[in-house]
Parts: C-alpha cells; sequence; structure tokens
C-alpha cells in the first residue's frame, strides 16, 4: 500500500477500513461474538481506538496475531468457545465491501456442507507461465473462480485441518485449502465482485468511489446504514384467574394472559421488534421463562432494560407501531394509556409510538377468544458509532 499505517487501519470514507467489516458482521443476528486478531503491538490500541470507540459490542476479544496470517488464523481458532459455536466464519479485516448478506449465506452454507468459500467467475483468459514470462498453457477458465472471504466452517472441521497443518508445517493461501488437504470438501457459493481485498493506493480509491456511488444510489451516506427496521410477534392464551395486561395497562376482563411475566404480549412483541432491528436476539434468550427472577415480573421493566441496551448497542429508537388482534373487549379507549407507558418505559416522546387494535372477524383462535396476538415493527437509528 505503500503508506506508513498499516491498510486495515486506513480511512475509508468516514470509517477506518477494518471497522467496516467489524460494522458488517456486528449487523448479522446469526454472529454471536467476533474474535479480532492483529499485529501483537496493535492490541492496546485496537481495543481502545477501534472496538471501544466504534462501540462494537460483538467483539469479544482482540488477539495477539502470529507470524503468518495462518498463525493468526490458528490463535484466533484456539479462542473459540466450543461449548457456544458450531460455525466458524472467518474473514479479511482489508475486505471492507462484504455484506451481512454475504456473511449469511456462508454461515447457512456452512451449516449445510460443512465447509464454504466465497467466490466469483474469472472473466479474462488465464494462462499459466514460465520462470521467464512465457506463456506455457491456457487454463479453461469455465471451471476457475477467485476465491475470497469470508469462509466459514464447522469448527472441528477448521481445527482439525489447522491442527494437521500445524503438525506438517505446511502453510496455504487461505483456509478452504487446509481443509482441502484433509480430503473435506470445500464447496464455492457466489461472492461480490465489489468484495476485494485493499492491497493497493488504486484498490482504496475504487471502494471509496464505489462506497459513494452507493450513497448516492440510496440516497444515504457513503458509510453509514442510519435505519434499520426490526419484527416482532407474540400471542398468549387467555385464562381464568389471570389479570389481563397490555401496553402496561390493567385492562378489566374475565380473563387474562397466561404467561410466565405478566404475559403482556403488546410489550413482548414490541420486545423483540428492538431486538430484532439491533441484531439482539430475541426475547426468550435475554429473558428465559425458565428463570424465576422473570416469574410475574411487569413486562414494562424488561421493555426499561431494553431501552438501555437499545442504546448500549449505539442505537436510538425512531418508531414503534404495534397491532393487537383481540375479540374482546374494545381497547380504543386504553390505547392511549398504552403509548404513554411504552413511551415512558423508553424514554421515547409518545408521538414514536403508534398502537392500533383490531378485531380478526370471529376466524381462528383469535376469533374464538382463545388468545390474543400481537404483531410490532420497530424502526431504530444508528447514532455515535
Amino acid at each position: 500500500m505503500g503508506t506508513a499505517r498499516p491498510k486495515q487501519y486506513l480511512p475509508l470514507g468516514d470509517l477506518p477500513v477494518i471497522v467496516h467489516v467489524l460494522k458488517t458482521f456486528s449487523r448479522v443476528s446469526a454472529v454471536t461474538e467476533i474474535l479480532l486478531v492483529v499485529p501483537r503491538a496493535d492490541v492496546p490500541r485496537v481495543r481502545s481506538e477501534i472496538v471501544g470507540r466504534y462501540g462494537l459490542d460483538k467483539v469479544r476479544r482482540v488477539i495477539a496475531g502470529g507470524r503468518e496470517r495462518q498463525d493468526s488464523v490458528a490463535k484466533g481458532l484456539a479462542a473459540v468457545r466450543a461449548e457456544t459455536t458450531d460455525i466458524v466464519v472467518i474473514h479479511d479485516a482489508v475486505r471492507p465491501l462484504a455484506t451481512p448478506a454475504l456473511v449469511e449465506a456462508a454461515i447457512a452454507g456452512a451449516v449445510r456442507w460443512g465447509a464454504v468459500a466465497t467466490g466469483i467467475p474469472v472473466r479474462d483468459t488465464v494462462k499459466s507461465t514460465d520462470a521467464e514470462g512465457w506463456a506455457e498453457e491456457t487454463l479453461p477458465r469455465e471451471r476457475l473462480c477467485l476465491v475470497q472471504t469470508p469462509q466459514a466452517f464447522r469448527l472441528e472441521v477448521i481445527r482439525r485441518a489447522h491442527e494437521r497443518a500445524a503438525a506438517e508445517g505446511f502453510y496455504g493461501t487461505d483456509d478452504a485449502a487446509l481443509v482441502e488437504r484433509t480430503g473435506t470438501r470445500v464447496r464455492i457459493i457466489p461472492g461480490l465482485a465489489q468484495n476485494i481485498k485493499m492491497t493497493t493506493p488504486e484498490d482504496l480509491d475504487w471502494a471509496r468511489w464505489f462506497l459513494e456511488k452507493r450513497g448516492r444510489e440510496s440516497g444515504e451516506g457513503a458509510t453509514e446504514m442510519p435505519e434499520r427496521v426490526g419484527c416482532g410477534y407474540d400471542s398468549h392464551r387467555l385464562v381464568a384467574d389471570r389479570r389481563l395486561i397490555l401496553g402496561g395497562v390493567d385492562i378489566p376482563h374475565p380473563r387474562g394472559l397466561l404467561g410466565h411475566s405478566d404475559g403482556d404480549a403488546l410489550v413482548h412483541a414490541v420486545i423483540d421488534a428492538l431486538l430484532g432491528a439491533v441484531g439482539g436476539g430475541d426475547i426468550g434468550r435475554l429473558f428465559p421463562d425458565s428463570d424465576p427472577a422473570y416469574r410475574g415480573v411487569s413486562s414494562l421493566t424488561l421493555l426499561a432494560r431494553v431501552g438501555s441496551l437499545v442504546k448500549e448497542k449505539k442505537f436510538e429508537v425512531v418508531h414503534l407501531d404495534a397491532t393487537i388482534l383481540m375479540e374482546k373487549p374494545k381497547l380504543a379507549v386504553h390505547i392511549p394509556a398504552m403509548i404513554e407507558h411504552l413511551s415512558t418505559a423508553l424514554r421515547l416522546d409518545a408521538v414514536r409510538v403508534n398502537i392500533k387494535a383490531k378485531t380478526n372477524e370471529g376466524m381462528g383462535f383469535v376469533g374464538r377468544e382463545e388468545g390474543v396476538a400481537v404483531f410490532a415493527v420497530a424502526t431504530v437509528r444508528e447514532c455515535g458509532r
């Protein structure tokens, strides 16, 4: 690259190259944690100036790397927690134009086939040459591809490959090559032409142009993805000897909603929508019904905690919209209080919360008055990243 700073820390738009990569992986809900491997001397700086500054909460550890790329990957693999991890995705820190969809495709491929690499078809004629530069053979490009990262593997597959390579002193140019040596086939899935490795100043110039072009076409900033949307759904059975609580409002009714907490289906759907928008999993993972601490708890208390989580992940809530499906009683009179409770729990202006109530015209479990269903949509915006 010909610069004093390593290329992964060079600015690309408003962010360093490596931050583009980390933000992309952070947006993938299936990615539960990120292990960032960097040169040993860079570890303290990266922790404070990259991970801390940009609020990259999914980065669990910053690890000192090894002499070669392969050594660094091995150090990262050694830190993977086998009890919580089944799929490992490996990606170059200087490929900033990968997308969340590409990462998701690699993960899905590893689940299906055990080992995948992303790649794009070769478009130009390819020739092999001798040491002096004379053409020796024209290779059939129909079966050739340019391999990229991300590459994704079942944990036991990639660990076995690295252990064998280390034992035999073999170094490959990518992780798929190590896996191939063990006899495990690697599936090539479509990559992206834009997903180039930043190697020369011209690569960086092209990446800046690409981000600016994408920003103009989307009407947004070149390096920003300011708004995200999450969907939530919840349903609860109506039973005797329970209070009917929706949106924190105690509604007079002979039956209430069955649940481990107060059964507030409206708040539960809103929580799932918020968690979906920020890549935070779901309500069952965050507040499991196996935990006695949440028995009978007010769902508004849980909502307030999720609101704090949204802010910790450097997002703000732009708007909430929810639809309650319930045959009886009529809920319109209670909606203003529901809006007030939700906006107070999330410290939002009430104009950002919208709630609607519908019957199901006698159809389904709602129509038979067996239960209540709620759909919710949350829009959030990145801030302070």
